[in-house]
């Protein structure tokens, strides 16, 4: 297992703050796992009793609809932590984390971080700050479900995974969601989904490689997403 205090993910996330020594502490309590493609970390429901730090990979949090179907949230990918709302709260794990690709996580027991708090106060404002951050991007989601079009939400989106996670040597994106997935991240149906795709071909705006997908003017794309 690397050490924490010589991991660099941890720059990423309310980690860096801890000290030299809390971070051993952690080395010495924590689990490493390798999560593989389209496996769960934890489900909607579950009591965590602890934080995920993303090592390497991408994973998608989702919520169950009334309708019974996955609505994607948000992606997760290298540096973030999964877990801390349901740490603070002390209830079961509102959202379902699944992996996108392989992914390299630590597991930090609950009582281990908890221990922090009264120690470490940038530790516990940076986490504090982090969940923040979620509130808002929630707050976003929801305006923009609410008076965004369609068409406007999916130029956003595929915007967002390409300034995100960036694209393949091939200007594919890197990020490869399947039209199920990008449907649910706009909150419509997969056959929509589809067909705006196509249309956003036709129209020069992207390029559809088979599965994937080339942003051929971002410009365009991020004057149709506002």
């Amino acid at each position: 297992m690397s050490k924490c205090e010589q991991c660099i993910v941890r720059e990423f996330s309310s980690l860096k703050a801890l000290s030299k020594d809390e971070l051993i502490r952690i080395s010495e309590c924590k689990t490493s796992r390798t999560i593989k493609k389209g496996e769960t970390i934890f489900e909607e429901g579950e009591n965590v009793n602890g934080i995920f730090c993303v090592k390497d990979g991408i994973c998608k949090l989702t919520k169950l609809s009334p309708n019974g179907k996955d609505q994607i949230v948000k992606l997760i990918a290298k540096g973030e932590l999964l877990g801390q709302r349901s740490m603070i709260s002390d209830e079961p794990a509102n959202l379902s984390a699944i992996a996108l690709e392989d992914m390299q996580v630590c597991f930090i027991p609950k009582n281990e971080i908890l221990g922090f708090f009264d120690k470490n106060n940038q530790f516990s404002m940076n986490v504090m700050k982090s969940i923040c951050g979620d509130l808002r991007t929630a707050d976003d989601h929801m305006v923009n479900m609410a008076q965004k079009s369609v068409k406007e939400r999916l130029a956003e989106t595929l915007v967002y995974l390409h300034e995100t996670f960036g694209t393949n040597t091939d200007k594919t994106l890197k990020v490869q969601l399947s039209r199920d997935e990008l449907a649910s991240m706009i909150g419509t149906a997969t056959e929509s989904c589809i067909r705006l795709l196509s249309d956003f071909n036709k129209m020069e705006l992207i390029e559809l490689v088979g599965k994937k997908i080339v942003l051929k003017d971002l410009p365009k794309l991020k004057k149709l997403a506002e």
